[in-house]
């Protein structure tokens, strides 16, 4: 492994993605002109990082190949996203920069990860998810309620079955179950509750939040990650935030995560070292208070980018509790 692959990289892409067809509330397809109105760019070039913004992604017709499956609400509008998206995903990562792909709804990840998954399987290193979310997004046609696509998108990427043919003939990089990790899980559906199960996927909801606090969970993710010299993707759903935190998301659930939480989780994500491609997810800016969601997720992208009140020596001694 050549030695700018352990360095930290110095470039992000960012790349809007404004779907919103996978979600039950419109208003998602805002999202990346929030973040960027909110000045996403600009708090990463003050940390002295070269960033690209690549504008928008926009789909051709949407393409039709296809039977559409049971319980899949616009499907061939999301397979024709996930699709191009796949390919500039795995484009950007090739480029050597961080791709921060900003929704737009989480059905968008279907495609962002399978790119970067691919260009990390080519170069031999597993590629970890950290998922964080309210919902586990691990429904499959077989076990959704809704229908809504963007609680599939954690099941697709764990190449669970009922949406094979969603990319056509493009490479499908999937990941095992066990590199997957969900932390704020606290909405799951009762059959996608067995799935995970039955799945071994490791799950830190609230309650575990509550009892062990975010930086004992996320050193262990971390742990694992470097155990198997993998890299890590951030898929991270607004909601997972508290409403009263975060009102701008189209499927809020009390009892998130508190600012200072959601700040530490990216604090250590930061130290790590091991982030290499991210999603932002679910903002929407209709539902927001004047701007006030777009602002708590540029100054979060900013603590995981290196962002910092002092010049505290980073990453931090603490040990794990036995």
């Amino acid at each position: 492994m050549s030695e700018a692959e352990h360095q930290k990289p110095s470039r992000i892409a960012l790349l809007g993605v404004p779907i919103e067809i996978g979600a039950a509330q419109a208003g998602t397809l805002m999202g990346p002109a929030a973040l960027r109105t909110a000045g996403i760019a600009r708090v990463l070039e003050q940390l002295e990082l070269g960033v690209d913004d690549h504008g928008d992604l926009s789909i051709p017709a949407v393409v039709s190949d296809g039977p559409v499956p049971a319980n899949t609400k616009f499907y061939d509008e999301v397979k024709t996203w996930i699709r191009l998206l796949s390919e500039r995903a795995y484009w950007l990562a090739q480029s050597g920069a961080v791709p921060i792909f900003m929704g737009g709804d989480h059905s968008l990840s279907m495609g962002s990860i399978n790119g970067v998954a691919r260009f990390w399987q080519e170069k031999g290193r597993p590629l970890f998810a950290l998922w964080v979310d309210a919902h586990a997004d691990y429904n499959t046609p077989d076990t959704t309620i809704t229908g809504n696509m963007h609680g599939m998108s954690a099941a697709f990427l764990c190449g669970e079955p009922g949406l094979e043919k969603l990319l056509g003939g493009l490479p499908r990089a999937s990941i095992s179950p066990d590199r997957l990790d969900l932390i704020g899980t606290r909405s799951i559906d009762p059959l996608e509750r067995k799935l995970l199960r039955e799945r071994s996927v490791a799950i830190a909801d609230m309650r575990a939040i509550d009892e062990f606090g975010v930086a004992v969970l996320i050193r262990r993710v971390i742990d694992r990650v470097k155990a198997s010299n993998g890299v890590l993707h951030v898929s991270f759903d607004v909601d997972f935030l508290d409403p009263s935190v975060a009102p701008g998301v189209g499927t809020t659930v009390p009892g998130g995560a508190t600012y200072r939480e959601a700040h530490l989780i990216m604090e250590l994500l930061h130290d790590s070292g091991l982030v290499r491609s991210v999603d932002i997810v679910e903002l929407n800016p209709f539902l927001d208070e004047r701007g006030r969601t777009a602002r708590v997720v540029v100054e979060l992208i900013g603590s995981l980018f290196g962002l910092q009140i002092t010049d505290r020596p980073t990453p931090t001694n603490a040990v794990l509790p036995d």
